[in-house]
Order: C-alpha cells, then structure tokens, then sequence
C-alpha cells in the first residue's frame, strides 16, 4: 500500500511540476497576496476531483467522446488566448512606479471564476489528471492508494506555490518585475493556446 501511494505521489508532483497556466495563476495571486488560501483550495480540490474520476473509470468514457475533447481544446484555447491578451495588457499600461500592493485587485468572486477556469477549461489538465493517471492506475490493485498519493501531490504543491511566492517578494520589489512577470505569464498562456489547436 505504500509503494502504491508513493508512486501515485511521484507521478503526481512529475506532472504537477511543468510550468503551466493554473501555476502561473497561483504563483501570481500568492506574489499579490490576494485570496490564497481560496485559490489554492479550489485548484487542489478540482485536481482531486479530475485524479478521481481518471483513476475510478471516467478516463475511459472521455476518450470515447472525441467530440468533447475537440471541443474543450477550442474552449480551452479561447479562453487562455483572452488571458494571454490580458496579462499583455496590463504589462503595457502598468506604471513604472507601480509597487505590488498597488496592483489590481479582484474580488474573491472574479478570482474563482478565473481559478475555476484554469482548473477546469485547460484540456492539459484533463490530458494529465484523468487520461494519464487514470491509465496508469490500472497497474495497480490498490487504486486508491495510488489516487491518495496524486491528490496528496497536488494539495501540497499548490499550497507551497501559493504561499512560498512570498519568498520572491525581495524580487517583485523592482516594479519591471511585475511587467516581466506579466508578459512572461501572456507568453505561457499564448504557448499553451497555440500547443492545443495545432
């Protein structure tokens, strides 16, 4: 049982690891100290909820639906495209004496909506959590220990992204740090879009 569930706990942080959008957007809240704790849970919570439905049989249902998955790619790139925009945006029109406690700050509302959306409109994370862990998980007998150890991953690696952004605070004091942030997240995002149409 505890192999099982140290293998499901390397194989998660393996894939948790990658740089992606739902990172980016945790790493960026925890720099502006705006709703941590709520992204976070909520991005920890729907990674454990997709590891679920791919280890206990929902993997094999989607890859049934080729409809579905072409059309969560184009959402999915939509979405990440506006993001993109965005961030672009606002590395642009930022201020060169903007400090991070003079950044924009969205209600918790908006912030969920955007973590909600990370988590659950980014094909990737379908391709990681459900297709490739609940495929995987077929080699062993005790899936849910297998599954115990990919959410364990998760909610630990979300939770320390989110509130160890601060030891980059000394960085994110130069406000062209804000904007190199920006553009780097716009570039990940337009990255991730264009990876998923072609």
């Amino acid at each position: 049982m505890i192999s099982t569930y140290l293998a499901g706990l390397l194989l998660g942080f393996s894939l948790i690891l990658a740089i992606g959008a739902q990172n980016a957007f945790v790493l960026k809240q925890g720099l502006l100290k705006q709703h941590i704790f709520w992204v976070c849970l909520i991005c920890a919570t729907s990674d454990a909820l997709l590891i679920s439905l791919g280890i206990f049989g929902f993997a094999g249902l989607l890859s049934q639906q080729q409809w579905l998955i072409h059309a969560m790619k184009w959402f999915g790139a939509i979405f990440l495209f506006a993001y993109g925009l965005r961030s672009f945006y606002s590395a642009y029109t930022a201020k060169d004496g903007l400090h991070a406690s003079e950044q924009k700050v969205n209600s918790l509302a908006q912030t969920l909506i955007l973590c909600l959306s990370f988590s659950w409109l980014n094909p990737h994370v379908y391709l990681d959590t459900v297709i490739l862990l609940g495929s995987i998980s077929s080699q062993y007998s005790n899936k849910a220990a297998f599954a115990a150890g990919a959410v364990t991953a998760s909610v630990v690696f979300f939770f320390s992204l989110g509130y160890g952004a601060r030891l980059l605070e000394p960085i994110f004091e130069k406000p062209k740090a804000w904007k190199i942030l920006d553009i780097l997240i716009g570039v990940v995002m337009w990255l991730i879009a264009y990876s998923l149409l072609v």
